[in-house]
């Protein structure tokens, strides 16, 4: 399921802010959202940002976060976690639609992105044969709960860093990917992580694997490494267009030496089926901090044993749980 970076949605619920008399707190989705006072009732329709949406500089419903550079992030306000912007559908010009709707173009609306690539860098596209790894936040999709009742699965660390996509095709040699791009052969780290581990050799054809580029110079370091190292989180099989289940993407990563993303809980049997899916019990297994540091971990991905398809998200059974304490004291 693509990201839905602005959308027509639905004003859940109202409540009061202790000492407050000019805002509410208001759900949307999954999300807690501060708005203003008399702007919305319950069941009101509204557009709604989620975090890292970049507005434009000449819309007038927009200006107020030009302080802000534009950009829709966590905030904190009279006590309360604020995570998105929802604003009254009368921004949006003609009919209001469905909710659900993706108004991105209409407002012209952008994603904010903290790093881009040096162009000298860039060979080209991202491979189309494989899914590129943007995992979608919990309270974006609150359906993928139910649908992970029951099963067995899995917990592991989100690690803040940087993602990186190594794929061999069936013919030609290995492609080594930054979120979006196909990188030239270069001194940059995601090349040195495919040589330091021979992915043009070990790779079987027709494999990608994708994972977390952490150390020196990538982010803040807050694991605390004293050398750059790759975290694989998924193994793809483009000849059937499948991820590698648990088990499997542990075996694969072990014969060819690669380490793996940390993994927090394996929860199956009984366990499985008695567990809280709730969203405030998520919230609280994705705060912590990073083994051995003082520094708030990123969050949490969450994953069946077995690999499942989603209909909620329209792909594989996987999302992230983000600490919210990180983002609001550490996200850059």
């Amino acid at each position: 399921m693509e990201r839905k970076l602005v959308s027509v949605q639905c004003v859940d619920h109202l409540e009061p802010i202790a000492g407050a008399d000019n805002i509410l707190k208001a759900r949307v989705m999954g999300w807690d959202v501060v708005v203003k006072k008399g702007e919305f009732t319950p069941g009101d329709p509204c557009v709604f940002f989620e975090i890292d949406s970049v507005l434009p500089s000449g819309a007038p419903w927009a200006e107020f976060l030009r302080p802000r550079g534009f950009r829709v992030k966590t905030a904190r306000l009279r006590g309360v976690l604020s995570q998105g912007l929802a604003l009254p559908v009368s921004i949006l010009s003609g009919e209001v639609p469905p909710r659900g709707t993706d108004v991105r173009e209409q407002l012209g609306v952008v994603k904010f992105e903290p790093v881009l690539p040096d162009t000298r860098e860039i060979a080209g596209p991202f491979p189309g044969q494989v899914p590129k790894t943007d995992e979608l936040r919990l309270q974006s999709a609150l359906g993928v709960l139910d649908e992970l009742r029951g099963l067995d699965f899995y917990v592991t660390t989100k690690l803040d860093g940087t993602s990186a996509t190594f794929f061999r095709p069936l013919e030609g040699e290995l492609v080594a990917c930054s979120r979006n791009w196909a990188l030239r052969r270069g001194p940059n780290p995601v090349w040195r992580m495919a040589e330091r581990y021979a992915l043009d050799t070990v790779l079987p054809p027709g494999f990608a694997v994708q994972g977390e580029l952490c150390g020196p110079g990538i982010q803040k370091n807050r694991l605390g490494l004293s050398d750059l190292d790759l975290f694989v989180f998924s193994v793809h099989d483009t000849r059937t267009g499948v991820y590698l289940d648990q088990t499997a993407l542990a075996a694969f990563c072990a014969e060819r030496g690669l380490r793996t993303v940390p993994v927090e809980h394996v929860v199956t049997g009984d366990a499985a089926r008695t567990f809280d899916h709730g969203l405030e019990h998520y919230l609280k297994l994705a705060q912590g901090f990073y083994t051995g540091t003082r520094n708030r971990k990123e969050g949490i991905v969450v994953r069946p044993l077995v690999e499942r398809h989603s209909p909620t998200l329209g792909g594989r059974l996987s999302f992230k749980v983000i600490n919210n304490d990180f983002l609001l004291k550490d996200e850059d």
